[in-house]
């Protein structure tokens, strides 16, 4: 009972931080604290998506800039061009980019391991060619494209107050989704792919179509976080949408660990802080990366949040058999 009670009282501290975290960074003037947490939500979005591909159905991208790139350049020309409602573009933005990622998915979905991975790669590196080099300079190539904030029925989001509060509501959103999907039959077929894709399929799974929902789902939660990055920042250049920012992806999730809710988040607001911490360096951005990939492969197999599990079950367990050889 007391475990219960406890339960829902951290829920509900940790809802009031959240939602006074702007405020406590305000009166300790760090403001910029709130703009970090805006990157960080839409990383989490980015990431948990990532997650669902790879942590969930053993899919490995290396190209997820691509469809953080269609989310982007989507919403902001759709409302460039039609002058669409921003809100409404983010969301026709997010649907193109998982439309992508089916379209992709079902050949890739063939592919394994490292062939998947150049796969993606490929896929990446064609994705920023065109925003390179578009017919008629659409994307505004080298130059990119200016853009407007997010406007919520009548309410401009240009302060980052405003954008934290619609970030922190898109992330439990997606999150939620998230658990729903894993937690269903679709998240156990997912799973059952993951640690045997030829056992599934006889088990009478059909491994093709979940590996393409799993890609084209993950393309949606990635291009919908693009569509937030371009509002937020209010300007895209190809120079964001590198094979770099998919590495930064991919360390953000092996770093915080797979297969799981919290994972990607703590690994989004961990190596985000070291990236902003260490912006100094921006030039050995990736060489950062490398060595923080490198700590997970050797030292945190599970990530940061798996091996912090690990370690709270094995301290509970010495507990529980202290307690037993006392009594």
């Amino acid at each position: 009972m007391e475990k219960n009670k406890k339960l829902p009282t951290a829920k509900i501290a940790l809802g009031i931080l959240l939602l006074a975290l702007p405020f406590i960074f305000t009166a300790v003037g760090f403001q910029y604290g709130v703009l970090v947490c805006c990157f960080g939500f839409l990383y989490i979005i980015a990431v948990s998506g990532l997650d669902i591909d790879f942590g969930y159905c053993g899919q490995i991208s290396m190209g997820h800039a691509a469809f953080f790139a269609i989310g982007a350049y989507g919403s902001v020309m759709m409302h460039q061009y039609f002058h669409i409602p921003i809100l409404l573009t983010m969301i026709l933005a997010t649907i193109l980019a998982a439309a992508v990622g089916a379209v992709i998915a079902y050949p890739a979905s063939k592919l394994v391991f490292h062939f998947l991975s150049l796969a993606t790669i490929a896929f990446g590196e064609i994705i920023y060619s065109l925003l390179l080099n578009s017919p008629g300079g659409v994307t505004g190539n080298a130059v990119g494209l200016f853009t407007d904030p997010i406007n919520l029925f009548g309410i401009s989001l240009s302060s980052n107050e405003g954008f934290y509060y619609f970030g922190l509501v898109c992330t439990v959103i997606f999150l939620t989704a998230k658990w729903l999907m894993v937690n269903s039959k679709v998240g156990r077929a997912w799973v059952a792919i993951r640690e045997n894709s030829h056992a599934a399929g006889g088990m009478g799974i059909n491994v093709t179509k979940y590996k393409v929902m799993a890609f084209s789902v993950s393309a949606f939660y990635t291009g919908f976080a693009g569509a937030m990055y371009a509002h937020l920042v209010r300007y895209i250049g190809p120079d964001t949408f590198t094979q770099k920012q998919s590495v930064m992806f991919v360390t953000m999730m092996l770093f915080g660990g797979t297969g799981s809710i919290f994972g990607p988040i703590v690994g989004a607001m961990l190596v985000f802080s070291i990236t902003e911490g260490l912006r100094m360096f921006e030039q050995y951005q990736m060489l950062i990366y490398g060595a923080l990939l490198l700590v997970v492969i050797v030292a945190l197999p599970g990530g940061v949040y798996g091996e912090a599990k690990k370690l709270v079950v094995r301290l509970m367990q010495k507990r529980n058999g202290g307690e037993g050889n006392a009594a």
